[in-house]
């Protein structure tokens, strides 16, 4: 059977540093068939990217991992633990610009790999980069993004900038044209909640994804959550991952 891959990211949602090991972070991925059926129980090949500053920047890290979905669909790995191919996970500079994760799969062992899903990392890992800093002085304090009730359609709003839209029920979200108060990198983590459809649609003047007046879907099944990244990538052009 023919696979084309589509990946579901967590790893801006479940990020997480290890406390006693720091080296590694999680990752969860749910592989699906050209048919929308989920890849169940099948031994993959998962190769891990990063790269710097833009989705396709300089290959700071890349590493190989044998992994397996369970009965779900579900790949879990932690990043950093895999087979070395380029770089070394510790010795990224985590300060110095974005991050991007790009994740390609084989599922047939043959050494085919197809790019599946290219996610930005949202939360620098600090307790990576704090091993690199000397000291700090002062009291740190972060901002946590808002979670937006999201439950009838409407245009974006300023409200919605770097901040989190949940949607509880089917419901459109549209790119309206010259909205300047978004700027060019901001992002926006979308949600669709326990079997609601979340639609994102751009106006007649704006692009998704390189397609003018494009649009995504975002169908989540009952009992689960599905995620997405909105980000601002020109005056009135958007790309969006995760749908």
């Amino acid at each position: 059977m023919k696979y084309t891959l589509s990946l579901i990211l967590f790893l801006s949602l479940s990020f997480t540093v290890f406390a006693q090991t720091p080296e590694k972070m999680s990752y969860q991925a749910i592989l699906r068939a050209s048919d929308n059926s989920l890849v169940i129980d099948s031994n993959v090949n998962i190769k891990i990217i990063i790269r710097q500053n833009t989705p396709t920047g300089e290959i700071i890290f890349e590493e190989n991992h044998d992994a397996s979905t369970n009965s779900g669909g579900l790949v879990s790995l932690e990043i950093g633990t895999g087979s070395a191919v380029v770089g070394s996970f510790n010795t990224i500079p985590w300060e110095n610009g974005a991050y991007f994760v790009e994740t390609q799969a084989d599922i047939n062992g043959l050494g085919n790999y197809n790019i599946t899903g290219v996610s930005q990392l949202l939360s620098v890992p600090y307790a990576l980069h704090a091993k690199t800093a000397e000291s700090i002085t002062g009291t740190l304090t972060a901002d946590r993004a808002a979670v937006i009730p999201f439950t009838d359609s409407r245009t974006i709003t300023t409200e919605d900038i770097n901040n989190t839209l949940a949607c509880t029920r089917n419901a459109t979200f549209t790119l309206s044209e010259n909205f300047s108060e978004m700027s060019i990198g901001d992002t926006i983590n979308l949600e669709a909640h326990n079997g609601a459809t979340l639609t994102v649609t751009a106006a007649s003047g704006v692009s998704l994804n390189y397609t003018a007046s494009g649009n995504a879907v975002f169908v989540s099944e009952v009992g689960n959550v599905r995620f997405g990244l909105l980000r601002k990538s020109g005056e009135n052009a958007y790309i969006i991952s995760g749908q």
